[in-house]
């Protein structure tokens, strides 16, 4: 049996699950060769003391069989020992900027061997720098590890070289970073390991409320958590798990350790949180997506404004230009009924004049056409009956009504279109998703196949063939990205929102949010038992005809041609009676004629008439029974189109009852599908990682995940849409009814039922 114990310069719980994970990864290499054990008061932290450490490994010395050790004070007392009692592997990181040639390698002592993997400082700051551009960087590092960390020796070389400011940023704690933010444009974590997740995310926050940019020597966990970027993946921790693991194995097999000490080359891979790019606004280019991973979602945007679905069907109906503009021919159909109704309106008007005659003439006129004359005069009329009044009020009104139904119609219509609108987008995001995850599991299997290729397992072919893969698949993820932008413009145009402005659409789920309190599953029952299909279907039909606006529209246009032919037939013979008066009044009379001849009485000044009149077409050149003739024409018309619409709506109903049907059954399958693809693709990939198959059966297992992702992903979307398709012909939306009309709904239901089965 074989007792382990570990030398480190500071813990926490997230290195205290990584120690876990490096004895779960030993304990599995050795096997069955030995028994190992790793006592837990076998972990000893330095806290970076020097003196402490030394201390700490002569105890572990007297108390276990191998010893290892991490951190950079471990490295600096343990490198400098001569002698070695136990076996002692050293591992971290050393900057290969400052790598003295042979200090590394082939450096054989008994009982030690030290396994480091070299990391650039200057390569990670000019990555800071392209990605960011900045100019000032801030160094984190924890203060007790600056007096054995070179970098403070480096900053004037390296900030020449890269003309950066730079700055260490000594630490001890969260609150030192988060104070010393301030001064600070951009910062580069050299330390950090020892944060907690919990601490590293409250870091991240502050840096994302500061637009502060970061970039870390740490694998991708920290980024996971918020910071900006890091050269590093989590296959190098594995890798240096895997080769401690097999420096312990030598150990317990040979008994006699003589390994030499070595540098562990690791492929290095940028990776970016893209959702706090987006919040610091760091634009990422296109670019960047075949070299780099991308962690967090990039969907998740920081918007300016959030919708679910109600909100975005709501908002509509007040912000859509289409329907502002059909509800002003809504607005012109009301006037045009009060402009048929003003027919019975007195008409009243005033007129004056003022005359001068020829002085001989108005002589001779014996005072009827004085030499000037002003006068005025008001008339009124008013029509008392008239067919052809009446009737264009009847037709006006139903005019008015049908282009309400008309605007019912378009809001229905735009309603049902900003609803597709929004699950188009969700079902992009969702595509996005996936061949954001597809690209990086291309990138995965390329990884293997040059593994593959380097170990003499397989061929370049293979290499070549996931490049080709991943060069495809990138242009995929460009699109879908695209596509979901183009989808967010939709949703803005139909909502009357500048089409730049930044939106998300929040996720819809069955049984969640929004939905929860729509039980659906019920709807789903009715239409899956054959035996209640029917009769809810032609209840669906009932509905959908009693509240269709494209039929009331054609009903009222009816009203308006019947009235049409009533007026051009019987209504023709009926009288157009009206009321007419006029009162005349004259205001001077003067000059020559302006008086009357003693023998012809002197009229008043003012006088009036009031007087009826009656008129009656009686031969109009044949209009009127070609206009009968119209009418009666355009009556047949509608009611074919009256026809039409009702055998498109029952079929449309039946299309949309089996769609529905077709869409329950996918959602289980899509389940289904995905699970086994997931699963298939995992041992595949496994088995290509061993050389059990070949490119070829990979490449099947991938391209198949991708689809079933792609349909489970859809598949409640699809459903959903499908509902509001229903709804539309039905002609009224669930998700905008009180709890009372949708009772109601399920009342006329259980009538409709009860009187099929009476």
């Amino acid at each position: 049996m074989y007792k382990i114990g570990f030398l480190l310069d500071k813990t926490n719980s997230k290195i205290a699950s990584l120690v876990d994970k490096l004895e779960e990864e030993i304990t599995a290499v050795v096997g069955e060769d030995a028994t190992v054990v790793f006592p837990d008061n076998n972990r000893y932290t330095n806290n970076f003391d020097p003196l402490l450490a030394k201390k700490q490994y002569e105890t572990l010395v007297n108390e276990v069989d191998i010893i290892i050790a991490y951190g950079v004070v471990s490295n600096e007392v343990l490198a400098k020992r001569d002698t070695y009692p136990k076996p002692t592997i050293l591992f971290g990181t050393v900057n290969e900027d400052f790598i003295e040639d042979g200090k590394h390698i082939n450096h054989e002592v008994d009982n030690f061997t030290s396994i480091v993997t070299p990391l650039s400082y200057k390569e990670d700051l000019e990555f800071l720098k392209k990605l960011v551009g900045c100019k000032q960087v801030g160094i984190l590092i924890e203060r007790g590890a600056i007096a054995y960390d070179p970098i403070s020796e480096m900053i004037t070389s390296l900030a020449a070289e890269l003309e950066l400011d730079l700055s260490l940023v000594p630490f001890d704690n969260t609150s030192d970073i988060i104070n010393a933010l301030d001064d600070q444009k951009a910062v580069y974590f050299i330390g950090g390991l020892y944060l907690t997740d919990a601490e590293m995310k409250t870091v991240a926050d502050a840096l994302i409320q500061r637009k502060i940019p970061s970039f870390t020597t740490s694998p991708i966990s920290d980024v996971e958590n918020g910071l900006l970027a890091t050269n590093n993946d989590q296959t190098q921790i594995d890798q240096f798990f895997r080769r401690i693991a097999l420096s312990v194995e030598s150990i317990v097999v040979d008994d006699v350790f003589n390994e030499s000490s070595s540098l562990l080359t690791v492929n290095k891979s940028l990776t970016i949180n893209f959702n706090t790019a987006q919040k610091i606004g760091i634009p990422l280019k296109y670019s960047l997506i075949a070299t780099t991973n991308f962690v967090g979602d990039a969907s998740d945007i920081v918007a300016d404004k959030e919708y679910d679905l109600v909100s975005v069907m709501t908002e509509v109906i007040a912000e859509n230009l289409t329907l502002k503009e059909a509800k002003q021919n809504v607005y012109i159909a009301e006037k045009d009924a009060e402009l048929a109704k003003s027919n019975y309106l007195p008409d009243v008007s005033a007129a004056a004049s003022a005359n001068y005659n020829d002085p001989e003439f108005a002589e001779a006129t014996n005072g009827q056409n004085p030499e000037v004359l002003t006068a005025g005069n008001i008339t009124l009329s008013q029509t008392i009956f008239s067919e052809s009044a009446n009737a264009n009020i009847g037709i006006q009104t139903a005019l008015q009504k049908a282009q309400m139904e008309d605007y019912n119609r378009e809001e229905l219509n735009v309603i049902f279109e900003s609803a597709t609108a929004y699950f188009n987008t969700l079902i992009l995001k969702a595509n996005y998703k996936i061949q954001s995850k597809n690209l990086n599991l291309t990138k995965r299997n390329l990884e293997i196949a040059s593994q593959n290729f380097e170990a003499g397992q397989s061929g370049k072919s293979d290499v070549l063939r996931f490049r080709s893969e991943l060069v495809q698949n990138m242009q995929d993820n460009i699109e879908s990205f695209n596509q979901l932008k183009q989808g967010y413009y939709v949703l803005n145009q139909l909502l009357n929102n500048p089409i730049d402005l930044i939106i998300d659409v929040n996720d819809a789920q069955l049984d969640s949010g929004i939905f929860e309190e729509y039980d659906y599953h019920e709807f789903n029952g009715l239409l899956n038992d054959p035996v209640e299909r029917k009769p809810f279907t032609d209840f669906l039909i009932e509905e959908a005809l009693n509240n269709s606006p494209e039929l009331k529209f054609l009903d009222y246009n009816l009203i308006a041609t019947e009235r049409s032919e009533k007026l051009f037939g019987p209504g023709r013979f009926l009288p157009t009676v009206a009321l007419q008066g006029q009162y005349n009044h004259v205001f001077s009379r003067s000059g020559a004629g302006s008086t009357f001849p003693v023998f012809i009485p002197t009229p008043p000044d003012g006088y009036y008439n009031v007087g009826v009149s009656l008129s009656m077409p009686i031969f109009n050149q044949n209009k009127q029974n070609i206009n009968k003739q119209i009418a009666t024409i355009q009556k047949e018309q509608i009611q074919f189109s009256t026809d039409n619409v009702k055998l498109q709506i029952e079929k449309n109903i039946n299309d949309t009852v089996l769609e529905i049907i077709n869409q329950v059954t996918n959602i289980e399958l899509s389940i289904v599908f995905e699970e086994t693809a997931k699963e298939v693709l995992e041992l595949t990939q496994t088995s290509y990682e061993n050389g059990a198959v070949n490119i070829i059966q990979l490449l099947d297992a991938q391209n198949n995940y991708l689809q079933a992702q792609l349909a489970s992903s859809n598949a409640t979307y699809n459903y959903l849409i499908a509902m509001l398709t229903l709804e539309r012909y039905i002609g009224n939306f669930f998700l905008l009814e009180s709890t009372d009309e949708r009772n109601a709904f399920l009342a006329r239901f259980l009538e409709f039922k009860a009187n099929i089965e009476d």
